[in-house]
């Protein structure tokens, strides 16, 4: 081993250490005895300067990137520790000869992987994501869980700059791979719409590049657009096709899965089936009643569907699968309080996954409805322009009472007021909290849906 931090390991021989040692800790507050700290740094805080402190912690190696004051035959120096940790994680990840399914999108990218993970659990030991550990330092830590005992996995891909799922996918190597849908997020970010489409395109990008299959909703005509751009490329190129696997609620001749909602109320309720014009057949249609509020979750379902038929789970363990997933973690959750009915989107928000919740909340055959909304974050030059047409979808939609939450409404009435009469805006969340303190709002559907920066999840104890 090198006998200071001067030495530098190629990834090879990195792993070969890991594999004597094969628990990696990001977090000098938790080192297993035996494992290695890997040194990682962001805005506020550098791990360089707890190495030594892992090592007496129990670390049997620390892994830098800066020189450390005390040198160590257990100190190991490369020249950047998170393009290590990728590196490493990319190369655990090949010692397995599995499925890998990667899955990217601007909105329901979490609810789709944990569908996914349900429907393939029927038949399969999966490996997937926890949470939204989807970032350049998540993606990582998910394939490091990877061991022998697993069949498949599915790895969720966030981004919010450009390059972002390059990287990702780069690490992950996926064999498959879906985009839910590219929307109006991050625009700070990635500086517009087309930078959306352009990132979360890197997936496409990928597979295409390594002939893999993909997954494509038929309905969505940005995912058609880039699926169509690439295929062009590829033939180009004198290359075959991507080989693709449609779903959707139109009736498209190339449609796999198509499916139909029945209703919300408050539930999604919904219909599939397989189909193959070509052959001229089509399987009897099968119906879900499902524990998630919002038809846009049945492009989700779908998704779970499709994958799970490929990967041969029978019909009537998909369905089982769709029946008795339950939500999580503010997503999409009707929850039921002694007071009133709460439907709970308080995780995440932005101009496409807002205008989708609305719109299905004002198809609900529920009344007295009450919204709750929280600022869209991260919108840039656009912010005023979305946060005014959101305002003026809940002017046409009209319901009973409506809360606003964050200075960005308050900008986007200030430029342009609302004729709605039962509008309330707050500055903050404790503003609202001190209000419901005051009201007690009693036998309402309550929407409640914002930016996690706002904690609207705080609420929902109250109403």
């Amino acid at each position: 081993m090198p006998e200071n931090t001067s030495n530098k390991m190629d990834i090879k021989e990195l792993y070969k250490l890991y594999q004597q040692h094969p628990c990696i800790t990001t977090d000098s507050r938790n080192c297993p005895e035996g494992s290695i700290f890997l040194a990682l740094k962001g805005e506020s805080f550098n791990g360089n300067k707890f190495a030594l402190q892992a090592l007496e912690k129990g670390c049997s190696y620390a892994i830098v990137d800066e020189d450390v004051d005390e040198p160590s035959s257990h100190l190991l120096k490369v020249d950047d520790c998170l393009q290590t940790y990728k590196d490493l994680a990319r190369e655990h990840r090949r010692q397995f000869d599995i499925p890998v399914i990667g899955i990217t999108g601007t909105n329901g990218k979490t609810t789709t992987k944990e569908l996914i993970r349900a429907v393939l659990s029927e038949c399969y030991d999966v490996m997937a994501t926890e949470g939204n550990f989807n970032n350049d330092v998540g993606v990582p830590k998910t394939l490091f869980r990877l061991n022998e005992d697993h069949d498949i996995a599915v790895v969720e891909m966030g981004a919010s700059h450009p390059g972002d799922i390059k990287t990702l996918v780069e690490t992950a190597e996926p064999t498959c791979g879906l985009i839910t849908n590219v929307g109006r997020a991050h625009l700070q970010g990635f500086g517009s719409f087309e930078g959306v489409c352009k990132t979360k395109g890197e997936l496409y990008d990928f597979l295409s590049a390594h002939d893999c299959p993909v997954f494509v909703n038929r309905d969505n005509e940005y995912l058609m657009q880039m699926i169509q751009e690439r295929n062009k490329q590829k033939t180009a190129r004198g290359e075959e096709p991507l080989d693709i696997y449609y779903y959707g609620l139109s009736d498209s001749q190339d449609i796999l899965i198509r499916g139909e909602v029945i209703s919300c109320a408050p539930f999604l309720k919904f219909r599939w089936r397989e189909q193959d014009h070509e052959a001229g057949y089509a399987s009897e249609w099968m119906e879900v009643q499902t524990h998630l509020i919002g038809a846009y979750n049945v492009d989700n379902m779908l998704a779970a569907i499709t994958i799970g038929y490929v990967n041969n789970v029978p019909f009537e363990q998909i369905n089982h699968a769709l029946e008795n997933y339950v939500p999580t973690n503010n997503r999409s959750q009707l929850t039921e309080t002694e007071k009133n009915h709460l439907i709970v989107d308080a995780y995440n928000a932005n101009p496409t996954s807002m205008k989708a919740a609305l719109d299905n909340f004002r198809l609900m055959e529920v009344s007295p409805k009450m919204a709750i909304l929280g600022k869209m974050g991260e919108l840039g030059d656009v912010s005023d322009e979305e946060h005014q047409k959101i305002i003026k979808q809940l002017e046409e939609a009209r319901f009973d009472e409506v809360w606003l939450v964050g200075e960005e409404f308050q900008k986007a009435l200030c430029t342009q007021p609302s004729s709605l009469t039962t509008l309330k805006v707050f500055h903050d969340v404790e503003e609202v909290k001190a209000l419901i303190a005051q009201q007690q709002p009693q036998g309402r559907y309550i929407l409640i849906k914002g930016s996690n920066s706002v904690k609207l999840f705080q609420l929902p104890e109250l109403l």
